[in-house]
């Protein structure tokens, strides 16, 4: 490990004032963050620069190909929450560099652009780029069925009833990248009270209808160039993902993708898709221009 300056490592342990939580309910959220800060500082770089950074994480495990739950933003305080859930090939060691090092492919670059556009609208808002799962390693058989999706979700559900239980006031919302769609949308029926559902280049969500989703919003994004089309819609024999949500016959809403070059691009700065997904988490509704978008 390479020795960090004490005033890092003492930053990185320290609760800043903003996080100071309003009442004890918020505790486990300021032991997380200490805790998390303790494994990333033991573990080395690049973990212990994130934490000495003064970076929040709930999760941290360096193990196998690793799990990170980070929070942008004071969940103490925040009305509004987002979790973002990444798709095929997320590991830890790519949870800021990105899948083969493009950084836009990387949660939490993703969660990080997010957090920057809702911030400017409303600080009381929170981001969470949750790699609390283990994607499938890339688009081969595992990616083609429900597997890594039940166990996600799964895990997904619990992580969302606990940040529930704390945060019983704040509105939820879901936003699953690629095959993290199909995570968001396996877990949704058990989570009734989220209340919109943010699908970002989805090969499917685990059911044919929007309304099978747990009474959620659901909102879908699709770019023409996103080589998510070439997957079929289909599932037989436990093989495939089924319906798309940007399908008409889905019933999700469209959201809007100029300026999205392609499947990696829809949280980029500067997006349609960016802007529009920051109207849906703020207020759920998406007030800009829906062009742009094709089943």
């Amino acid at each position: 490990m390479r020795i960090l300056p004490l005033v890092l490592v003492l930053s990185a342990l320290s609760l800043p004032a903003s996080a100071t939580p309003s009442h004890d309910q918020l505790l486990p959220f300021r032991d997380a963050y200490r805790e998390t800060a303790v494994r990333m500082l033991a573990t080395g770089c690049p973990y212990a620069t994130w934490a000495a950074q003064g970076r929040h994480f709930l999760t941290f495990d360096p193990d196998g190909d690793g799990r990170a739950v980070e929070v942008l933003g004071d969940l103490a305080t925040a009305t509004r929450i987002a979790v973002l859930v990444p798709g095929v090939g997320t590991v830890l060691a790519d949870f800021d560099r990105g899948l083969g090092g493009v950084p836009r492919r990387a949660p939490g670059v993703q969660a990080r652009a997010l957090y920057e556009h809702l911030s400017k609208r409303d600080p009381h808002t929170a981001v969470i780029a949750w790699l609390g799962y283990d994607p499938p390693e890339g688009v081969g058989p595992a990616a083609a069925t429900f597997g890594r999706a039940r166990a996600g979700a799964a895990a997904l559900v619990a992580f969302v009833e606990d940040l529930r239980g704390q945060r019983p006031s704040a509105a939820v919302t879901l936003i699953g990248h690629s095959y993290g769609a199909l995570v968001a949308g396996l877990a949704a029926p058990r989570l009734p009270w989220v209340g919109d559902i943010v699908t970002l280049g989805a090969p499917g969500v685990g059911a044919s209808r929007a309304a099978d989703l747990g009474g959620a919003r659901v909102w879908s994004a699709l770019a023409p160039t996103d080589w998510i089309r070439r997957i079929p819609e289909v599932r037989l024999l436990g093989v495939g993902l089924g319906r798309r949500p940007s399908n008409p016959d889905f019933g999700a809403s469209p959201l809007p993708t100029d300026g999205v070059a392609g499947h990696d691009y829809y949280l980029t700065p500067g997006s349609a898709t960016l802007r529009a997904v920051g109207d849906v988490v703020l207020s759920g509704v998406a007030r800009h221009d829906r062009a742009g978008q094709v089943s």
